[in-house]
């Protein structure tokens, strides 16, 4: 077993690791603008498809194999959602999706799930998070050319008990190319992309499984993987 002050160097490490790429990006991409008389950070590329993305507020997504019971824009705390209620075709499974897509150029994903968190203590009065764990599926993509194209993607995964209902959430950002549920990986690509004039527009995606109370959220996972599979591939060849 690895001591305290192992693991604590090694976060350390971690951190001046991140800090010296977002050091080491700022000097690549601001220097020539700032030789040129402008700078790239105040004026940066257009996000692609961003009238499709703000689109997804009032409209919801089409999610295959689930049908839209109800869907509205609704405030989430401090920002705009697109809250779908969702059933599966072929059972009596219900789910509620909730999507907050980029609005802009300058918009970043910062605090969605301290916003999805305060949203369920005003609604039910209680939020109670248990049995979290970093989960992990795979999207497997129509072929482009010729074969397969898999795109892997990391979210939160944990069991939330409110005083009338006990959920299974599943969240990350999603982005053209998969997804995590750090809003850190998000700025480091698209500071990459920034760099090569592009964007990496991104949506917040919340997923809630109505479950046994109390009980153990791992026995939804096998719903969850599928949902959230079905979900990220609706939007890697929709919105984005």
């Amino acid at each position: 077993m690895k001591s305290l002050s192992k693991v604590f160097q090694e976060q350390q490490f971690t951190q001046v690791a991140v800090v010296v790429l977002l050091l080491l990006l700022l000097v690549i991409g601001g220097v020539p603008g700032y030789f040129q008389g402008r700078w790239d950070w105040k004026q940066p590329p257009p996000v692609p498809n961003l009238t499709a993305l703000r689109e997804i507020r009032k409209t919801g997504i089409t999610v295959p194999g689930w049908e839209t019971l109800e869907q509205a824009e609704q405030f989430v705390s401090t920002g705009r959602w697109s809250l779908q209620i969702i059933k599966a075709e072929d059972t009596q499974k219900q789910a509620i999706l909730l999507l907050h897509p980029q609005n802009g150029p300058m918009d970043q994903p910062e605090v969605e799930w301290t916003d999805v968190n305060s949203w369920g203590r005003l609604r039910w009065k209680r939020w109670d998070i248990a049995q979290y764990r970093v989960a992990e599926f795979t999207v497997n993509q129509p072929p482009k050319s010729g074969k397969n194209t898999e795109t892997k993607v990391k979210a939160r995964f944990f069991r939330v008990s409110t005083p009338r209902e006990t959920f299974a959430v599943l969240q990350w950002y999603a982005t053209p190319n998969g997804g995590h549920p750090s809003p850190l990986r998000w700025f480091l690509a698209d500071q990459l992309a920034q760099w090569q004039k592009t964007r990496v527009p991104w949506i917040s995606v919340s997923i809630m499984i109505p479950m046994e109370p109390l009980g153990q959220v791992e026995t939804t996972w096998p719903l969850a993987e599928s949902l959230g599979t079905t979900v990220q591939g609706a939007l890697m060849s929709g919105p984005f």
